[in-house]
């Protein structure tokens, strides 16, 4: 099958808007709504993110206009989908970094990312009885049981590397553990829990000494800073539109193309054929050899409106923006009598997990939402990582570009009222 035509031929980066916090929020419509008759504040954005106007209307534009399937039609309204989606494609391309359009898989989320490239590998029978894979104990769960589904089929070992108690995984373990039967290493970019920033061009190097390659779980860091593929030098790279401004049921999985190439695919069906017959079926190229079956084409293309939204704005603006949430928050909540907050890395992404002494973490994000103030609570998918702690659950504040110091002083005074409810 011969590749899509992209009318755009590349694409083009408009001069940076400027960040002005009044105007950004005009552009997520949700934040206007009331909750339990208080303003919205939304400190959930690890769990996903709102989205701008300028995505919900690329998405609503092409139900009304354009709607079609890709890549089978001849007609105008395939062409124009077609043109669209594979430009997602590039948008993904120039967001990451990457070399080629071909080193960039559509899929469902980073879940299906990994899941995709475990699955690959082990139909390559890449792993044997014996073989390691080193992940770290601030795994999300996406990035924890696909190994082990992969260990009980091989009888594989998964190491983990231990953190401190501030959150910072201990690289001189990691070194020890590498060895002759290292075969691969998984690892998450930013953890959606504590919000540490882990040093993956270092990891990316020593393991890459070793000749092993290396997956970054990047479902927490590509809305909140400049990703850069080839600067880490990672073998593939995974993330999900939702927490990235764009739609649910779209990710990404990056991978270097002489890598791709080499996999087998993840799943047969349509578009991921060259040609099919009783005796046997040859498989289109890169990454069209990873997506079969009708895409989530509408959520693709706004996937590429959200990366367009996030590229208008100098990144280090938003990194700054978000760092001066974190600092606040931090100091506002660290005044709150018995709150103590988990994590505490020296480089750290804008999320903040708490605990108070004598309230359930449940409790504590129960009665704040009676103020309009949404936070998560459990175990954020890191359960290891919480029992790590010797906690079950915590509540945790994340933040994104569009969150104010105000909302931060609104959670202080919610969870002071909630402290004297209890007290």
């Amino acid at each position: 099958m011969s590749e899509p035509s992209i009318s755009t031929g590349k694409v083009k980066q408009k001069s940076y808007r400027p960040f002005d916090l009044e105007k950004i929020r005009d552009d997520f419509p949700i934040l206007k709504r009331e909750v339990n008759g208080k303003p919205l504040v939304y400190f959930d954005n690890a769990a996903t993110t709102q989205k701008p106007i300028q995505v919900i209307n690329t998405i609503s534009n092409y139900y009304l206009n354009e709607n079609a399937n890709v890549h089978r039609g001849l007609h105008f309204l395939s062409e124009m989908a077609t043109d669209d989606y594979e430009n997602a494609r590039l948008k993904v391309k120039e967001f990451l970094n990457a070399l080629s359009t071909s080193e960039i898989v559509f899929t469902r989320g980073t879940t299906e990312s990994i899941n995709l490239l475990v699955s690959a590998y082990a139909r390559k029978n890449y792993f044997k009885e014996g073989d390691e894979v080193i992940i770290s104990h601030m795994e999300h769960h996406s990035n924890i049981v696909p190994w082990q589904l992969l260990r009980d089929e091989r009888n594989i070992k998964i190491r983990v590397i231990p953190i401190t108690d501030k959150g910072e995984i201990i690289f001189e373990e990691f070194e020890k553990m590498i060895n002759e039967k290292t075969k691969f290493v998984s690892i998450v970019h930013v953890s959606n829990t504590l919000g540490t920033i882990n040093p993956i061009k270092k990891i990316v190097d020593k393991a890459h000494n070793f000749n092993i390659p290396v997956l970054i779980d990047g479902a927490q860091a590509t809305a909140h800073q400049k990703i850069d593929v080839q600067d880490l030098g990672c073998d593939f790279y995974a993330f999900s539109g939702h927490k990235t401004f764009g739609p649910t049921g779209i990710g990404v999985l990056y991978g270097k193309a002489g890598l791709l190439d080499k996999l087998p695919p993840y799943q047969g069906g349509g578009e991921m054929i060259r040609d099919v017959t009783f005796e046997k079926t040859t498989y289109n190229d890169i990454p069209h050899k990873f997506e079969a079956g009708t895409p989530n084409i509408v959520g693709a293309i706004g996937l590429g409106a959200a990366i367009d939204y996030i590229r208008s704005f100098n990144i280090n603006d938003i990194a700054n923006h978000e760092l001066e949430l974190l600092k606040y928050g931090t100091e506002k909540l660290s005044e709150i009598p018995g709150l103590r907050i988990i994590g505490n890395a020296g480089n750290k992404s804008a999320v903040i997990s708490f605990v108070i002494d004598g309230i359930h973490p449940y409790d504590i994000g129960t009665i704040i939402d009676t103020y309009g103030v949404a936070i998560r609570t459990g175990h954020h998918c890191t359960q290891p990582l919480i029992e790590r702690y010797g906690l079950t659950a915590t509540a945790r504040a994340s933040f994104a570009l569009y969150n104010s110091l105000e909302e931060i002083d609104i959670l202080t005074e919610s969870l002071n009222k909630t402290i004297n409810m209890f007290h």
